[in-house]
């Protein structure tokens, strides 16, 4: 006869069964945790980037082609960037604006990098209400500061991606970027 245990409630176990009893315990808490971790990885995959989104996670731009004062438009992560080749003037014009009287302090060397100061890269979504301002393209109303109008609601950025008239809170926002050789730049 199998040795017996008296639990204090006076029920009768053998110690097969307590060796039993905590094989099916933990094989139940392990089943548990793997049913848990089956249902918790597709709620957590799911908050990954999209392939359509990584594949634009970074784009390289040739600056070549555009000619002084003249912008191009190109889609990154679902949105606008505008990259503009600013004119001798239209540096002096920004340079010459005192950054504490903007609404949105910024200069013109913050917006830019250096050495790489006639390039201006902006996204081009208006930060009132995201619209996507004129005046990258060709024939495009500019607003009163030379830069970007947003038709929305009106507001008005100059040369330098700044916010100088409507009901916009911010200048347009500046990617992450950077200069792989004079006309050759990396977004993202």
């Amino acid at each position: 006869m199998a040795s017996e245990t008296q639990l204090p409630h006076g029920d009768d176990l053998t110690i097969d069964g307590e060796r039993r009893r905590d094989f099916i315990y933990v094989a139940t808490g392990a089943f548990a945790a793997v049913g848990a971790a089956a249902v918790v990885w597709p709620l957590i995959n799911q908050m990954n980037p999209s392939a359509d989104v990584l594949a634009l996670a970074s784009i390289d731009l040739d600056l070549a082609a555009i000619q002084p004062g003249q912008a191009i438009v190109v889609p990154w992560r679902g949105k606008p960037v505008f990259a503009r080749q600013l004119t001798p003037a239209e540096i002096a014009a920004a340079n010459k604006v005192d950054a504490k009287t903007l609404r949105d302090p910024e200069t013109l060397a913050q917006r830019t990098k250096p050495g790489n100061e006639k390039w201006l890269i902006t996204l081009g979504v208006c930060t009132h209400l995201g619209c996507v301002p004129l005046g990258a393209r060709e024939g495009e109303k500019r607003g009163d500061f030379g830069g970007y109008f947003c038709p929305c609601h009106g507001s008005q950025y100059d040369t330098a991606g700044r916010i100088r008239a409507g009901p916009a809170p911010k200048n347009l926002e500046v990617p992450q970027y950077a200069f792989k050789s004079p006309t050759s730049v990396a977004i993202g």
